[in-house]
């Protein structure tokens, strides 16, 4: 962590200084706005702790609820959004808290004795197979703490106004008009920008006339977290449970002794009319306990509990205009579907990631309006995936005995099908901010589309082994990994256009590195490398001081076994790897192509952007995203 370039600080460094619009920030809501996020789910407050590193901006969050969320409904957070914990500040913090999920145990009937059930097989998990971070189970209501969190300690000090409802809104040609309720009444605010964060019953979603398409399950399941004294042997290790009464999914929860359960209830009748929403809580653990025999659980404590339907659905466009956006809908605003594949909050989370940093681009002139246009591109098939991944995942859990012909088959899948629910199956298609012709064979392992995967490199400056993805925070850079060739000559000739570039995207007066992060990795040891070019080693901050921590070294030492060089596919010739502020590759160059990488960033941004006067704000602009 690097804090002290804008002068010493004695403090707590994750709180940064408050510029622009944090300044003074006022209680109430202004009557106009940058960007009004509806709703304080985990999209909602991802995009406002994103947003607060651009203080130029006046971005509000409204919520109906009176206060933050007590008892948060989803807990599964994959290897992915731990990843995105990591930008924000957190993933070690709520790591430390959160339950592992280490093993999953696989449980069928007893074939000597069907009416009881019996431990069939046991899998490890598949986090640490495919990323260095854990798959965590934590409570939603701590994630959006975290996000809260880093809201308030960014620059432009964004907190939630709660007790404020939406009602309704009219898309203008210039900006949204948008009746809010609160204790003084109600208004209209107008926004630039409208962000749907407000849950399967979105009332933005119905504000702009979109639909969710898709059909229900009519299959039930009841949920509780709970405090149990049981003799079942596997309470602390997630579980797949099969049974003649039968299913439960049973997850272990942060703190040692909760847990959640996911309780078959059966088919739904056609004519239900949800009724079956009403099940007493007492019958969903009388069930379970019947699933469960010879094992029983005495339950002391419910901490939460619902029943819902299996329902799989996608909004019809998650815009309110394909061309020119200016209402977008995140989360479960634009997709449902089961809880039970542990993708709710983490999908959600990545659409909130995906269009924060396009926002404030575009509201600070830094890139053009049509890449709001990439949003529901780039999301949309996403979320189908999800459903059709839910859809097959949930018809698995849903199975009875006599249904299954390979006992393996759940547990097969849960690992063949690893990479898409722990986020990293993700893969944009080519646009202007996903380049179609890639070099791909210069960096095999950095597919073009995907997430960047970081690996472990040496810092030149002080020898330490750090992770190099791990350095890309949620700043609102781009960032360009530019992997040398062996003999240095060609890293050198590139640096020399690129510092050219660099500048020509960088609005006036701001550091060099205020919208591109250039870092540079050698392939030998770190001892060796002596000869850096400037590029690399920008002055930062109002004191000039240089920043000594973009360069690193792949080579093994004392602290490191691996080299990204062989980890990545990356050749003696070198590469460069540019990759978005949401952390997914966006093209693949050879260092001796400056000019391609020139020709990419003229589609994907505006060069010496203008001051951008946001419609209400009176902050200088141009200095791009806050550091």
């Amino acid at each position: 962590m690097q804090f002290h370039h804008h002068g010493y600080v004695s403090g707590d460094p994750r709180v940064q200084n408050a510029a622009g619009t944090g300044i003074d920030r006022p209680a109430e809501l202004p009557d106009e706005v940058d960007v009004l996020i509806v709703g304080s789910g985990p999209a909602g407050m991802l995009l406002a702790a994103q947003l607060s590193q651009f203080p130029q901006l006046t971005t509000r969050i409204i919520e109906k609820r009176d206060g933050r969320l007590a008892v948060g409904q989803a807990d599964g957070i994959q290897p992915r959004s731990v990843e995105t914990f990591e930008a924000f500040g957190f993933a070690n913090r709520i790591t430390a808290e959160a339950y592992n999920i280490g093993w999953m145990n696989f449980w069928a009937p007893d074939p000597e004795n069907p009416d009881r059930i019996v431990r069939h097989s046991r899998t490890e998990d598949y986090a640490y197979k495919i990323s260095e971070y854990p798959h965590l189970i934590v409570n939603q209501a701590r994630v959006l703490d975290y996000f809260a969190e880093a809201a308030a300690n960014g620059p432009a000090r964004i907190t939630p106004d709660y007790g404020v409802e939406f009602l309704g809104l009219a898309v203008g040609v210039d900006a949204v008009e948008v009746r809010v309720r609160a204790a003084t009444g109600e208004r209209t605010i107008r926004a630039r920008y409208v962000v749907g964060c407000d849950g399967a019953r979105s009332g933005v979603r119905q504000a702009i006339g979109r639909t969710h398409v898709g059909v229900a399950a009519r299959h039930a399941w009841g949920v509780m977290d709970v405090l149990v004294e049981t003799d079942f042997p596997d309470w602390r290790i997630k579980c797949a449970i099969n049974a003649v009464a039968g299913n439960i999914l049973h997850i272990p929860r942060e703190g040692g002794y909760l847990s959640r359960m996911y309780i078959d209830l059966g088919e739904v009748a056609e004519d239900d009319d949800h009724r079956v929403r009403q099940t007493p809580l007492e019958e969903v653990i009388a069930r379970a306990n019947a699933i469960l025999h010879p094992y029983t659980i005495d339950v002391r404590q419910v901490a939460w509990h619902s029943v819902y339907e299996v329902g799989h659905r996608v909004t019809d466009q998650f815009v309110d205009d394909l061309d020119n956006p200016r209402v977008f809908l995140t989360g479960d605003a634009c997709h449902t579907h089961s809880a039970k594949a542990g993708q709710g909050m983490n999908v959600s989370i990545q659409d909130g990631f995906n269009l924060g940093w396009k926002l404030g681009h575009v509201l600070t002139g830094l890139a053009p309006a049509d890449l709001l246009r990439t949003y529901d591109a780039e999301r949309r098939p996403v979320a189908q995936q999800l459903i059709d991944f839910d859809r097959e995942w949930s018809a698995l859990m849903a199975r009875k005995p006599g249904e299954i012909t390979d006992p393996d088959e759940l547990a097969t899948y849960y690992l063949a099908t690893a990479e898409f629910p722990s986020g990293f199956g993700t893969q944009y298609a080519p646009s202007a901010i996903v380049s179609g012709d890639a070099a791909a064979e210069l960096a095999s392992g950095f597919p073009v589309g995907k997430r960047f995967k970081s690996a472990e490199v040496v810092r030149v400056c002080d020898g330490n082994p750090v992770h190099l993805g791990h350095h890309a925070k949620a700043d609102g850079r781009w960032r360009i990994y530019v992997f040398a060739d062996a003999a240095g000559s060609a890293l050198a000739e590139w640096a020399a256009e690129a510092h050219r570039i660099v500048e020509r995207f960088t609005p006036e007066g701001a550091d060099l590195d205020a919208v591109f992060d250039v870092k540079a990795i050698f392939p030998g040891r770190w001892e060796d490398v002596v000869e850096v070019p400037a590029l690399f080693r920008p002055r930062s901050g109002p004191l000039g001081l240089t920043d000594l921590e973009k360069v690193f070294a792949a080579a093994p030492s004392a602290w490191t076994t691996s080299d990204i060089f062989v980890e990545r596919g990356i050749g003696a010739e070198g590469a460069v790897v540019v990759v978005r502020p949401d952390q997914y590759v966006a093209h693949v160059l050879p260092l001796t192509d400056p000019a391609g990488l020139e020709r990419f960033l003229a589609g994907a941004m505006a060069a010496h952007p203008a001051s951008a006067e946001p419609a209400a704000t009176r902050v200088a602009a141009g200095s791009g995203p806050s550091r």
